[in-house]
């Protein structure tokens, strides 16, 4: 894939018009010169200025407007001194014909809705016949000069004319090279996600878990219609000309409600906004092409979304990647092996084990092979449970993201008796799994008198309650085949506790202990868990094995790639630490240690 794929827009845009010399870039950056009209250079410093470079490099280069009919900071007469216009684009008779208004991305909607009383009290005051708004890759267009200057709706346009020509019903079609989605980086998806959420948080009328839930059907219906869309055809999620809020809403709900009919664990409930906080999301994400960027930057941008919103509220719902990394890579799962977390959460342990098979597959297969290799195996072998129902279609919508996998995470509590799980879905049994990788819920009690399956559990037998993380270390002994392979992060109470032996007793019965690796208090603290814990590596004993004395692998991790306020540490000991297991797996017995 082209390494340009991971530039922003602006970056692009801005390239291209140095190349074909209608900007220069000069002062190491810092100063940019338009070859317009009236050459105009400025500060190249104010991100507003980005906008407005790339957006010009636009109308040049994209709408075929020529240099010498574009104004840059233009006097708007009967409207304050002090007030411009950021870019005038001139009919070939000299007479003002588009106004448009830049601002920098991220600004909330009041500030967009601002910006377009700006546009337009700058395009009236001009007798302009379009005003255009661009915030970063948020762009809205008018009519102006066909309606009556307070009409803001019925004018919409779904985009400016191309060099003095018809307004386009629809401004992206699939397959056709000017009017395609665009590819972004991962800092415009973020933000994109991040305006959107904005949207329809609404300042606070939903909860942020609830808007989650509200961007991610609408994120699954601009997804959906990338795909679904045919070559030739318009996409649907995009504002057309002289479309309302509603008529917007209709086509989105209908792509959503085809989608929830066929897979209707994904999303049960309808899309629960007003048409036109649809509308406006609709706005932030119909530039881009979400499905066209490579999936690690989709991954990474979907994630980095969701621990902003759901950090602190629901911190114990992510694992952070240095310590999933780590595990994922001391089970080296393959293409065979059939994977769980029963503790899902959003999916981490299993996207990453997604990753690992589908860049073996990348490396060592031709692209259609390596395609089928990798989506069998997230369609076959990916299983996950998770007891939130909102989270679990959380972690469905991070499987779609990364293109599937989904269908195989189920909403369940996890320690009810496995027949129960298994009639939910038939691919959950007992003795079934070859690697478990999970990070279980610490602190919550289970009593015999709210859940019936206590008595079920040897660690539960005659006990009026009991920790959840001691029961799914029984759970998830249960749910691997024997010689199966476990990564379980544990508090290091149920380690050292003399209390706690009979927990111990019982996994080393039944598993040989592989691994132990201590971690820094701090590992999760800021994800929302402060137990100082420890990285549990396993083997499921077979019927009746006897394993003697053995060595075990114990290592003490101080550094792991971030530190207590979640900041980046050049430093992760979890790397060397994987290095030395390796030496110790070839040799336990000859291994000397560091």
């Amino acid at each position: 894939m082209n390494k340009d794929n991971h530039d922003s827009i602006f970056q692009r845009n801005i390239q291209r018009g140095i190349d074909k010399g209608i900007i220069k870039v000069e002062n190491d950056g810092s100063k940019i010169v338009y070859f317009c009209k009236r050459d105009y250079s400025t500060s190249f410093k104010n991100p507003e200025e980005k906008v407005r470079a790339s957006y010009f490099c636009e109308l040049v280069l994209d709408y075929d407007y020529p240099t010498k009919n574009i104004d840059i900071e233009v006097t708007v007469p009967r409207r304050t001194p002090e007030d411009r216009a950021d870019i005038v684009v001139y009919d070939e008779e000299g007479a003002e014909y588009l106004v448009i208004e830049c601002k920098k991305d991220g600004i909330t909607d009041a500030e967009f809705k601002q910006a377009i009383e700006q546009a337009f009290g700058n395009a009236n005051s001009l007798r302009a016949k379009f005003a255009s708004v661009v915030a970063g890759i948020t762009k809205t267009a008018f009519d102006v000069s066909g309606f009556k200057p307070s009409e803001r709706e019925k004018n919409v346009i779904s985009d400016i004319p191309k060099k003095y020509g018809k307004t386009p019903k629809y401004k992206f079609i699939k397959g056709e090279a000017d009017k395609e989605l665009k590819e972004v980086s991962r800092e415009e998806l973020i933000r994109a996600l991040e305006k959107s959420h904005d949207t329809v948080w609404q300042g606070g009328k939903l909860a942020p878990t609830t808007a989650f839930d509200e961007v991610s059907k609408l994120l699954f219906c601009k997804l959906r219609d990338e795909k679904t869309t045919k070559k030739g055809e318009t996409y649907s999620f995009q504002i057309g000309t002289h479309e309302s809020a509603e008529e917007i809403f209709k086509r989105i709900d209908a792509i959503y409600q085809k989608a929830k009919k066929e897979d209707a664990e994904v999303f049960k409930e309808d899309i629960r906004l007003e048409p036109k906080i649809v509308y406006n999301v609709v706005e932030h994400l119909q530039e881009l092409a979400i499905n066209k960027i490579d999936l690690d930057t989709k991954g990474v941008a979907f994630e980095r979304f969701m621990e902003d919103f759901f950090k602190g509220k629901m911190g114990q719902f992510f694992t952070p990647r240095e310590i999933i990394n780590f595990c994922v890579e001391m089970m080296n799962p393959e293409r065979s092996d059939l994977v769980i977390d029963p503790a899902c959460g959003s999916g981490g342990f299993l996207l990453n084990t997604l990753d690992r098979v589908r860049k073996y597959a990348e490396s060592n297969y031709d692209e259609k092979e390596a395609w089928e290799h990798w989506h069998k195996f997230a369609m076959n072998n990916l299983f996950g449970v998770e007891i939130n129902d909102q989270i679990a279609r959380v972690c469905k919508m991070n499987m779609i993201i990364h293109d599937d996998g989904h269908t195989n995470i189920i909403s369940t509590d996890s320690l009810k008796n496995v027949e129960e799980i298994t009639k939910q879905h038939k691919g959950f049994k007992k003795n079934q799994f070859d690697i478990l990788l999970t990070n279980p819920p610490f602190g919550a009690v289970v009593k015999s008198t709210e859940k019936d399956y206590l008595d079920k559990y040897e660690l539960g037998k005659g006990k009026k309650n009991q920790k959840t993380e001691i029961l799914f270390i029984e759970r998830c002994i249960d749910f691997l085949k024997p010689n199966g392979k476990m990564a379980i992060v544990l508090p290091d109470g149920i380690l050292t506790n003399s209390s706690l032996q009979y927990v111990r007793d019982l996994l080393m019965e039944k598993s040989q202990i592989l691994a132990v690796v201590s971690l820094p208090q701090f590992a999760f603290t800021h994800f929302g868990a402060g137990v100082k814990s420890s990285l549990v590596f396993v083997r499921k004993k077979k019927e009746n094995e006897k394993t003697g004395n053995y060595p075990i692998f114990m290592a003490i991790a101080e550094h792991i790639g971030y530190d207590a306020t979640g900041r980046k540490d050049t430093i992760n000991d979890l790397e060397k630490i994987y290095q030395e297991y390796k030496k110790f797996e070839k040799s336990p017995k000859g291994y000397k240690g560091v």
